[in-house]
């Protein structure tokens, strides 16, 4: 089995900072890439400081910059651009998420390679892609989520959008990127050539709404949220039971649903021919989601999908991250893996997909700001060490 990953012998150079473009950076590095991560000398990455802390470093942060070289440069002076340009020209992907037009003001714009390095993989990730009316626009996840409409089908009819507790249009246009990322390599190996892959937040999301436009456009129908069922699509929703823990259940398939209605007591729905197919489901949704809830109301949790699990009924419980830990599925999936920060032990989450013959790892988790800087200044760019100090008393690095 080859430990190194797939991507090993790639260089990645990561100007990004916060979420999208370090996931897309996380990903390519967990799969063998070797990533370099730029950052400000002033701080580095404000992911670093935010939310739950350990001493001066997030928790999050021993998860997001996994695998990845901390090089410190200040890209506010022309010391530190000419650096940079030197990392980039020896690179074959560069990932950077700032607004349209930041990098070229640098001078390390993709077409500022287009001689030095013309085999480069330049990946951009902005809130509304690289042109475009809005281009130019602040994008952050949130406003992102909300404009591709993911936010609007979100929530419970009349009242406000809900958002997940989580940084959801970040993460997924990270995962674009790295996978138009990794497409462009492949092009690659048959072209020589090098191209951009420009990643929009709301395009991201957009790509997840499945048939809302051809519904619309064919049809005139607008999705409109439906609390925690999906709509057209009956039985599929979220119960509570007797123990106040909630179960989700989908018995949305033909034969599924009669063994479902059969364990929940009700056999005279289950061979009800109003409700044989879905269309006819959906016309007595009501009718069916009061028998459903009644039933998991007077039963506990554990025993309902015990029961379910027996009928062959897909359902499954409502985890939060204490539940997954303790799981034997997650633990024999391998889905944690565990990292030392200053001698103590830390789960951190593996990344999926998994590969059976080239998998990804963790092999190491986020460090200090600058700890490779010798390593990368010094061994890539040949730097002598009285360079090194130079630029250090300079401000240009730490």
């Amino acid at each position: 089995m080859n430990s190194k990953g797939p991507l090993a012998g790639y260089r990645v150079i990561e100007l990004g900072q916060l979420l999208a473009g370090p996931f897309a950076g996380c990903m390519l590095g967990y799969f063998g890439a070797e990533v370099i991560k730029i950052e400000p000398p002033d701080g580095g990455d404000p992911i670093r400081r935010w939310r739950e802390m350990r001493g001066d470093t997030s928790l999050w942060w021993r998860s997001l910059a996994r695998n990845k070289k901390s090089v410190s440069i200040d890209l506010k002076t022309g010391q530190g651009v000419a650096l940079v340009k030197r990392l980039i020209e020896k690179a074959d992907v560069v990932i950077e998420n700032f607004r349209p037009g930041v990098v070229e003001k640098w001078g390390l714009g993709p077409e500022d390679f287009r001689d030095s390095n013309p085999g480069l993989i330049y990946a951009r990730i902005s809130g509304y892609g690289q042109d475009g009316p809005y281009a130019k626009k602040p994008g952050f996840a949130s406003v992102c989520e909300g404009m591709s409409g993911f936010r609007y089908v979100n929530g419970h009819p009349g009242e406000a959008p809900v958002r997940p507790n989580l940084s959801i249009g970040d993460t997924i246009s990270g995962i674009h990127a790295a996978l138009g990322i990794s497409m462009a390599l492949l092009e690659k190996n048959r072209s020589g050539k090098g191209q951009v892959v420009d990643v929009a937040l709301v395009e991201s999301m957009f790509n997840l709404m499945e048939a809302v436009v051809p519904e619309y456009d064919g049809n005139g129908v607008i999705r409109e949220p439906s609390g925690s069922t999906v709509t057209g699509i009956v039985p599929t929703n979220t119960y509570r039971c007797a123990d106040g823990k909630y179960i989700v259940i989908g018995g949305n398939g033909d034969s599924i649903f009669q063994r479902l209605m059969v364990a929940a007591g009700r056999p005279e729905m289950a061979s009800d021919p109003r409700m044989a197919t879905n269309p006819g489901r959906v016309e007595h949704e009501a009718e069916i989601d009061a028998a459903l809830a009644a039933w998991c109301a007077a039963h506990e949790s554990a025993d309902l999908l015990q029961r379910l699990d027996e009928a062959r009924v897909p359902a499954g419980p409502i985890y939060n991250v204490e539940d997954m830990l303790d799981d034997e599925h997650f633990n024999a999936r391998g889905l944690f893996e565990s990292v030392k920060i200053d001698g103590q032990p830390l789960k951190i989450p593996a990344l999926l997909p998994r590969l059976s013959r080239t998998p990804g790892a963790t092999r190491w988790p986020g460090g200090e700001l600058g700890a490779a800087n010798r390593e990368v200044l010094g061994d890539l760019l040949g730097l002598e060490e009285s360079r090194l100090d130079e630029l250090r008393a300079a401000g240009v690095i730490v």
